[in-house]
């Protein structure tokens, strides 16, 4: 099973976001109150520093005339902010910062009633990949040395990540799969939470995506060990992936804004106007480059049949890892 950037930009060519139509909707429309801001995980993960990074941006250069509200609404893998979106009172004040339980939670929790389908694309602003990280007094420095140490504990080795049956759970899976691994999973609401708990030693280790690990790994105090990335990453060019294993997998998570069901089409006319702004700008560029995103530009039709792509793939991905 494959979740490739290869998959993920043949879906998006010929898509630009600094050429998307942005309609004249979007002058005649303009937001009356703040504007919801949810997040769909905890605080300090990649979904939640992106999404103040943003909200950085967007005040800074008054792309917006009401503010953005980030609220963190992580709860039960992301079901908490998908069903405060399916039930926003004000669909035109409300948006939301995604990962890939976007769609592994509504797969997996089929109770909520969600349709991803009903959503309104606004802005895909880059895919993030996943690395292996341990702490460093672990006296681990390789992969090899971590595969030792899994094996040789036999079912007591600790690994935390992003909730159940969702992203970080998916990658260890795979992993703990093809190299017939043994692994205790414990899972947290964001990635801040499972960075911050492998820093003080309560895990083993964590497939944190590397905005997520950096200020750790700068610190000393986190060792990559494999990426789970198409290619080696430029910030971590000593880092093998799981492909120069043998093992033709790669991973990425989705970081989108999307509105809420019913929002109107002067207002999602907007807001890709705003975010399209803040995607071409040099701070989040730069961004890019220094948390190791790959940019997915994409426009609305692009990324439904990206929505429809990705649910089949983590059908098809849940159902092997389940069974």
């Amino acid at each position: 099973m494959k979740l490739t950037k290869r998959l993920f930009l043949g879906l998006a060519v010929g898509g630009t976001l600094a050429t998307l139509p942005i309609s004249a909707m979007a002058q005649d429309w303009q937001p009356t109150r703040p504007i919801d801001f949810t997040i769909m995980a905890g605080p300090g993960g990649g979904a939640d520093q992106i999404a103040r990074f943003v909200q950085s941006v967007v005040e800074a250069n008054d792309l917006t005339n009401r503010p953005l509200i980030p609220t963190n609404r992580g709860g039960g893998s992301g079901a908490e902010a998908l069903l405060h979106l399916k039930d926003a009172r004000d669909p035109d004040h409300t948006l939301m910062v995604t990962l890939n339980s976007f769609y592994t939670t509504p797969i997996r929790q089929e109770g909520l009633g969600i349709d991803i389908e009903t959503f309104t694309p606004i802005t895909m602003m880059g895919v993030d990949p996943f690395v292996l990280w341990v702490h460093k007094d672990s006296g681990i420095t390789d992969f090899d040395g971590f595969l030792a140490k899994v094996r040789e504990m036999d079912g007591e080795y600790v690994m935390g990540g992003t909730g159940a049956g969702q992203e970080d759970s998916i990658v260890i899976a795979y992993m703990s799969g093809v190299y017939d691994l043994d692994i205790k999973y414990i899972p947290y609401d964001g990635g801040g939470a499972v960075a911050k708990d492998l820093a003080g030693q309560q895990i083993m280790a964590t497939v944190n995506n590397p905005a997520e690990a950096k200020g750790f790994y700068e610190a000393g105090d986190f060792v990559p060990l494999l990426a789970f990335s198409d290619e080696r990453m430029d910030a971590y060019p000593d880092v093998p992936t799981i492909k120069e294993m043998g093992h033709d997998f790669s991973y990425y998570n989705q970081r989108a804004i999307v509105g809420a069901p019913g929002m109107s089409d002067e207002a999602a006319a907007y807001y890709r106007d705003v975010f399209s702004q803040v995607y071409e700008g040099e701070a989040w560029q730069n961004y890019l480059v220094s948390e190791s995103l790959s940019p997915l530009p994409m426009d609305e039709a692009e990324t439904r049949t990206y929505w429809a792509t990705q649910v089949a793939n983590h059908r098809q991905l849940l159902s092997e890892i389940d069974g």
